[in-house]
């Protein structure tokens, strides 16, 4: 008596489905590549800063056109607010803030 083996057939892919699992490789691969250099930003060495301490009447502004005459004031006191990561505008005598340096 024979005996019958039941052979599976090979897995074919058409047109499309070669197509897709392509599109699904290049979106993986490029959200690795979105993830990567993410994580490699957050692990720069911070930026050399300079730090100040706030006098009396001194304001975010006032700081951003005395340290950075020569840039965009708003652009400025985002910096300032973001390194030194101040929620909001208010700064206050004897307070010591961090100043990237002036490029």
């Amino acid at each position: 008596m024979g005996v019958h083996t039941q052979v599976k057939p090979r897995l074919r892919l058409t047109r499309r489905g070669r197509l897709v699992l392509f599109a699904l490789f290049l979106l993986l691969s490029a959200g690795v590549i979105v993830l990567g250099a993410t994580a490699s930003r957050a692990a720069d060495p911070p930026a050399a800063t300079v730090t100040m301490v706030v006098q009396e009447g001194d304001t975010l502004w006032s700081i951003a056109g005395r340290y950075f005459p020569d840039r965009d004031p708003v652009a400025a006191v985002e910096t300032i607010r973001r390194v030194n990561r101040l929620d909001g505008y208010d700064v206050y005598a004897g307070q010591e803030l961090a100043l990237p340096h002036r490029r």
